[in-house]
C-alpha cells in the first residue's frame, strides 16, 4: 500500500514556461480544479484554477502565478493513510509523490487514495472499528486476534499508526465483521488493553459510499 502504487498517469504536470489558458484546458479535460507544477523535476507546488480566473489572463505563464500547496507531497514509498493526512492538512485533492531524491513522480487524487483505504481496511465490508492506543513492546496481533475471536468476531484488517498525543505509542486500528464491539472492547479491557475510540456502523448504511464516508469521519480524514 505504498504511494507509488497509486499515482495518476492521466494528470500531467505543468511546466513554468506554460500559458495559463492550457492549464485551464487541461484542467476542464481532466475534471480538477488544479494541477502540479514541476521544474527541472523538481515539485514546486499546485496552480488553482480560482487564481488563474482573477489573473483574467490566457496568456499569463505559470511562472508568473502565485502556486499553492507545496508542502502537499509524500515520499514514495509512504503508506496510503498518509496521503490521506497530507491530503487533509492541506486541503486539498490532490498529493504530490516524490523519490528519496525529492524528484516527482506524479501526483494520488483522494478519490484513489480513498478508494485504496476502504480496500486495505476492508471498509466495503460491513462491521466496526476500534482503536487502541499502546506501547510498540505490547503488541501482539495474535492475541490480540485471540481475545476478539474469544467474543465470535473475526479482524478483517489492521494497521499501526503512531500516537499523536504520545511519542512512545502506537495505534492500532482494528476493522471487525460485526457492528456489535460491545463484548469485544470490554474483553479486549479486562486484558489491560486501552481502547481510545471505537466505530460502529450505523443501522441502515447499505451503500460503500456512505459506510467509506462515515468512517473516514470518524477518522478524521
Amino acid at each position: 500500500m505504498q504511494a507509488y502504487e497509486f499515482i495518476n498517469s492521466l494528470i500531467p504536470p505543468l511546466k513554468l514556461t506554460d500559458r495559463a489558458g492550457m492549464a485551464l484546458s487541461w484542467m476542464e479535460e481532466i475534471r480538477t480544479d488544479s494541477l502540479p507544477v514541476t521544474d527541472q523535476g523538481k515539485f514546486l507546488g499546485f496552480i488553482e484554477d480560482e487564481i488563474i480566473f482573477e489573473q483574467n489572463d490566457s496568456e499569463e505563464l505559470i511562472g508568473k502565478i502565485q502556486l499553492e500547496g507545496n508542502g502537499c507531497w509524500v515520499y514514495s514509498d509512504k503508506h496510503i493513510y498518509d496521503v490521506l493526512r497530507v491530503a487533509s492538512e492541506n486541503h486539498s485533492n490532490l498529493v504530490a509523490v516524490l523519490d528519496r531524491e525529492n524528484t516527482y513522480l506524479g501526483v494520488i487524487t483522494m478519490e484513489d487514495a480513498i478508494s485504496a483505504f476502504a480496500d486495505s481496511l476492508s471498509i466495503k465490508s460491513q462491521g466496526s472499528v476500534l482503536i487502541l492506543s499502546m506501547e510498540m513492546k505490547d503488541y501482539q496481533l495474535s492475541e490480540i486476534s485471540r481475545l476478539v475471536e474469544s467474543e465470535n468476531t473475526k479482524i478483517l484488517s489492521c494497521f499501526i499508526t503512531s500516537d499523536p498525543l504520545d511519542d512512545s505509542k502506537i495505534k492500532l486500528t482494528l476493522k471487525m465483521d460485526k457492528p456489535e464491539l460491545r463484548h469485544v472492547k470490554a474483553t479486549l479491557e479486562r486484558f489491560g488493553y486501552r481502547v481510545i475510540d471505537h466505530y460502529q456502523e450505523e443501522t441502515g448504511i447499505t451503500s460503500e459510499e456512505d459506510r467509506i464516508g462515515n468512517l473516514l469521519r470518524f477518522l478524521d480524514i
